[in-house]
């Protein structure tokens, strides 16, 4: 339980962010998941004073129907690139249920 981190220690944005900071490959995993559902992932990102308002950047269109993992994160590594500073997150569209499957916290500014 010693990897369980208190909310008042540091900020909490989606809900991985309760857990200790994912690794490189556990993203990817995570990204190889939200393909395999058939999600269609998005990125978005936000200034960190902004973050728990309702609207965040949208970083270009969201990329339906990717089957790459590596070009999932190739754009996540550009929106970082372009945007210090701000916070990232991963989202999966689900076009089924006309929602979001999942949404995670990639990046913290």
């Amino acid at each position: 339980m010693s990897d369980i981190q208190s909310f008042k220690a540091e900020q909490k944005y989606e809900t991985f962010s309760y857990l200790p900071q994912m690794t490189d490959e556990q993203i990817r995993q995570q990204i190889q998941y939200l393909i395999d559902q058939g999600w269609n992932p998005a990125i978005e990102h936000s200034e960190p004073e902004n973050a728990f308002g309702s609207y965040w950047y949208m970083w270009k269109l969201p990329m339906f129907g990717e089957q790459s993992v590596d070009t999932v994160l190739a754009e996540v590594e550009a929106c970082k690139k372009e945007n210090p500073g701000h916070l990232v997150r991963l989202i999966g569209y689900d076009n089924y249920a006309q929602c979001q499957g999942t949404s995670m916290l990639v990046h913290k500014g």
